[in-house]
């Protein structure tokens, strides 16, 4: 439960996501179509578990040179992340059954990789996706101490240099996520402003259960069967976790911390926009049309889409977000987009220099 309330207001506002809701439900309609999973995303579930699966097998079954085997390690962290934002994600918010069960089965691929589906949703689906880039509410903004992601937060003299060292850091990412963020998360009694001391024992005992296979299906295991000394399979491990945690915090951080994009302040806890005008002014799309891209960070490159309708699968995003750039601009309503990922890359750089520097 969040103890302290946000309202978003704004009555001029009313009318764009009526209209945007009734344009997209009206797409599914007169193509004949769900927003759940196609064809298309039940072959994404099978690749991406494949490649997960299989490089796994690959890294602890063969006899390998050296570089091999590091490489191996390379390609099983690159799957877990691609994995995690294309089937994991879409599960935890629902998008890929109308049946509970089948979203909350998936989701907990998101336990299989070492993180914890229960937490998420609540950093996630409740905090991030409501409060977006608003200061003590939005979990993200306070994810990375070292970083200034918001210029509402307090400027120290050694993040000047952020644009340079954040993107060693985000390597760091998921193996923080995996040995320390979910378990601060479970005991701590406030996340922002979400009320933390009502956790089900039965979450209790699924993460602790879950963190265990993980650390023996990837730690464990290996040190067994892979005939290289303990101290190259920690090693590998730290080398998959550097390339997945950049994959996963790089995708993220392009949607929400780049040039452009508003970090709103609440007046007497009102924010002066409706929920869905606040979406559009804090969350940026960029590289559309490339479906190298598309395919592989699981449309969350299609971020403006996902915050509106993020019980509605990723693989619909691409056509919907012609709609809701066209209803943006007939409501004047600001609809942010960069055309290519290296473009939202030097942006996000920009944008952290900026943020490292007085104003």
């Amino acid at each position: 439960m969040v103890t302290e309330k946000l309202k978003f207001h704004n009555s001029d506002q009313s009318e764009f996501f009526a209209t945007l809701k009734e344009r997209v439900n009206n797409y599914f309609s007169e193509k004949g179509i769900t927003p759940y999973a196609n064809g298309f995303m039940v072959f994404k579930i099978i690749f991406f578990l494949t490649g997960f699966i299989g490089s796994y097998l690959f890294l602890i079954l063969g006899t390998y040179p050296l570089p091999v085997m590091y490489l191996a390690w390379i390609v099983l962290g690159l799957f877990t992340a691609f994995a995690g934002v294309n089937i994991g994600h879409d599960a935890c918010h629902g998008a890929i059954s109308r049946h509970k069960w089948i979203n909350t089965l998936f989701g907990y691929s998101f336990n299989l990789i070492g993180a914890n589906a229960y937490m998420w949703k609540i950093k996630h689906n409740i905090l991030h996706h409501t409060f977006t880039n608003i200061e003590e509410y939005d979990e993200d903004i306070d994810s990375v101490k070292l970083v200034r992601l918001s210029p509402n937060q307090k400027l120290h003299k050694f993040q000047k240099y952020q644009h340079i060292y954040a993107f060693f850091m985000y390597g760091l990412a998921t193996l923080s996520w995996v040995f320390v963020k979910d378990y601060k998360k479970f005991y701590q009694k406030r996340i922002g402003k979400y009320e933390n001391n009502s956790i089900p024992t039965s979450e209790f005992l699924i993460m602790y259960f879950s963190k265990l296979v993980y650390y023996t299906l990837i730690l464990v295991i290996p040190m067994m069967l892979i005939s290289y000394a303990w101290w190259h399979i920690l090693l590998g491990f730290v080398l998959m976790h550097v390339f997945e945690g950049f994959a996963v915090a790089i995708i993220i951080q392009m949607s929400h911390m780049v040039e452009g994009v508003e970090f709103p302040k609440p007046d007497n806890g009102v924010i002066h926009n409706s929920w869905a005008v606040h979406q559009l002014k804090t969350t940026v799309d960029y590289a559309r049309d490339n479906w190298l891209v598309v395919f592989l960070f699981g449309g969350l490159n299609l971020h403006v889409e996902h915050h509106l309708f993020q019980n509605i699968c990723h693989v619909h995003h691409q056509p919907i977000s012609k709609i809701v750039e066209r209803t943006a601009r007939e409501f004047n309503v600001p609809y942010q987009s960069i055309k290519t990922f290296s473009g939202a890359c030097y942006s996000h750089y920009k944008y952290l220099k900026k943020m490292g520097r007085a104003a």
